[in-house]
């Protein structure tokens, strides 16, 4: 999903139902609205959105994959916050649920195309929509190959067989696993945690099966959350950068009681309770 510049070059060549399934340009006027309208959302529902490893989320001269794990509804939203912030300058794409994008028709405006879960004529469409996105270096493909809402503490993640299936027809590409956790440490908004974890880099897809890059793409995803649960264990925020950053305090009546008890003692107010630990 898209945050400037013109459209990208995904051009639907075919009529009929093929057309329909394949990503449509995206616009720029409402990814950029949309986009600002979930910054906003997220700064009011998060105390910050943290990125590990941010210099590893990059274009490398190749397609570009993103492979994540799906543990909330809010993965989407922390998503465009992430590439908002480090790849704005890229196209983004994502498959959906056939039946839930024909809702939300909206949706296929920001980077989003239909696929019907479970079936293999949803197969093919992932496929044909994902190396229509591939075919141009300016798209990013993000996938959740789980392929449903799945408790980020699960081992191993068990993958779908369609993204391993779309790496073995790709001649070159990098995949990146990206990691994500929703955790509370000392604030009353939760922290929304993410780490990319080494990229994958494919120099020819045919050399390994489809279900032997399923394998090593679910050991690379592993690792990246074994990694973030550590980081987020440790409840530090040292080692992340922070993409978006919320309220702190309690709110309400009671931190405006601190507001006006620092200021009769002359001293300086500190909502955020980190800093009470610390003391």
């Amino acid at each position: 999903m898209h945050t400037g510049g013109a459209h990208n070059t995904i051009r639907p060549g075919v009529a009929g139902p093929q057309r329909q399934s394949r990503p449509q340009p995206q616009s720029r006027l409402v990814l950029w609205l949309f986009s600002w309208m979930i910054l906003w959302y997220m700064r009011r529902q998060f105390h910050a959105v943290r990125m590990a490893h941010a210099a590893r989320f990059r274009s490398y001269g190749r397609p570009l994959i993103v492979c994540l794990n799906h543990p909330s509804w809010w993965d989407p939203l922390t998503c465009i916050t992430l590439y908002r912030n480090l790849m704005p300058q890229h196209f983004h794409y994502a498959p959906m649920d056939a039946n839930a994008l024909r809702q939300y028709g909206f949706f296929r405006k920001i980077g989003l195309f239909p696929v019907e879960m479970g079936t293999a004529r949803g197969a093919a469409q992932f496929l044909r929509g994902g190396r229509a996105v591939l075919a141009d270096q300016s798209n990013v493909l993000w996938v959740t190959p789980q392929g449903e809402f799945t408790d980020a503490r699960q081992r191993p993640p068990r993958f779908r067989p369609g993204l391993g299936s779309l790496v073995s027809h790709m001649e070159s590409c990098t995949i990146l696993p990206l990691a994500i956790e929703y955790t509370h440490w000392d604030e009353r908004l939760p922290e929304a945690l993410l780490l990319c974890g080494e990229p994958v880099h494919v120099e020819r897809g045919a050399d390994r099966t489809s279900a032997q890059w399923t394998t090593l793409l679910e050991k690379g995803l592993q690792a990246a959350q074994d990694d973030l649960a550590a980081m987020a264990s440790s409840r530090n925020p040292n080692g992340f950068q922070t993409l978006a950053a919320g309220g702190v305090g309690v709110g309400g009546f009671y931190q405006l009681w601190q507001r006006l008890r620092s200021r009769l003692r002359r001293e300086p107010y500190k909502p955020d309770h980190g800093s009470i630990r610390g003391a």
